[in-house]
């Protein structure tokens, strides 16, 4: 396993991350999760990203038991808020931010995080009211350093210059979705981050596992993979389009010819960005872990990646088209 600096931070994280969103303490029992997470550390895997509102607190319950008989300082722990956790409690506000980090870090069993990271941009909050409070919460110990996840180019900058004017703490990580399936971030964001010393910590970079390959477009998806959950696969719609699932199937010789399996190749694919300092897997299997983490410090030939693109960017044209 590799690591990478995340952003101006004093943390090194690897390359593949482990995250919790529709698994951990929800769509994967717990007995298999732990073997997940055992397995990640096996792989060399040091950072896990969670949130307060995967399973409604459930994940971080999970992590925090699981986590608990290791040392602290043997892993980077990243937790999130933003979304509603009760009909009252949401948002980035003030009292937002002290709550549901406590909340968090009762749930963790821990007395700090390492990242702390606004799920989302809120919209009814004032900015600087926000990174007032996550000052305050670095300030207090409880939280080692910041980050932000899906937030536009422009909030970004607000964000840089309020903590230019204002001394406020400086963001060091985004986490977008990224991947040969969803290169988005690239038009704005990354450039944007990589010349403020923010590093990319990606979700999704396999597409929610339709860059695995294991989606047929003629059959019905497995009957234990996350498209065929009904806790894991609501958001998988676009992606299942058979037009895409086809494109998928004529990536594997293209990875075969790096050498790799299609995961890897997907993964490898991300880690070229510089700036991407880390790519979140989910996983429901030891196995996946372990093929997933053997992407870490991979070279590929860059006209591997081009054909693969094009024939990507093809049938998301097409379907962008519909």
């Amino acid at each position: 396993m590799k690591y990478r600096k995340l952003g101006s931070s004093d943390l090194e994280v690897s390359e593949v991350s482990l995250g919790s969103w529709l698994t951990y303490g929800l769509g994967v029992e717990a007995e298999k999760a732990r073997a997940c997470l055992d397995e990640a550390f096996n792989q060399g895997i040091n950072f896990i990203d969670t949130a307060n509102i995967y399973g409604r607190g459930a994940a971080e319950s999970f992590l925090g038991e699981a986590l608990r008989e290791r040392p602290r300082d043997s892993y980077v722990l990243a937790t999130k808020l933003f979304f509603p956790m009760t009909e009252t409690d949401r948002g980035l506000s003030r009292a937002q931010v002290e709550k549901q980090l406590d909340d968090s870090l009762r749930r963790l069993r821990t007395d700090h995080v390492d990242l702390y990271q606004c799920h989302r941009y809120d919209w009814d909050t004032p900015l600087e009211e926000t990174m007032e409070a996550l000052s305050r919460a670095v300030q207090s110990g409880k939280a080692r350093h910041i980050g932000f996840s899906e937030w536009p180019a422009d909030r970004i900058r607000a964000s840089l210059d309020l903590s230019r004017d204002r001394g406020f703490t400086k963001f060091v990580s985004s986490q977008p979705q990224y991947s040969l399936l969803w290169p988005e971030p690239e038009k704005e964001v990354i450039p944007l981050c990589a010349a403020n010393g923010i590093s990319q910590i990606v979700w999704s970079p396999l597409g929610q596992g339709v860059l695995s390959g294991k989606y047929d477009p003629e059959s019905p998806p497995p009957r234990d993979s996350r498209a065929a959950s009904a806790e894991m696969g609501g958001f998988m719609d676009r992606l299942m389009r058979p037009d895409v699932l086809r494109a998928v199937q004529r990536l594997k010789p293209i990875a075969a010819e790096a050498g790799l399996t299609l995961p890897q190749f997907s993964l490898a694919w991300v880690l070229r960005e510089p700036n991407v300092a880390s790519a979140i897997i989910g996983a429901s299997r030891p196995e996946q872990v372990q093929e997933n983490a053997a992407a870490s410090g991979i070279a590929v030939d860059q006209e591997l990646f081009s054909r693969a693109e094009a024939i990507l960017n093809e049938a998301l044209a097409d379907a962008r088209a519909e």
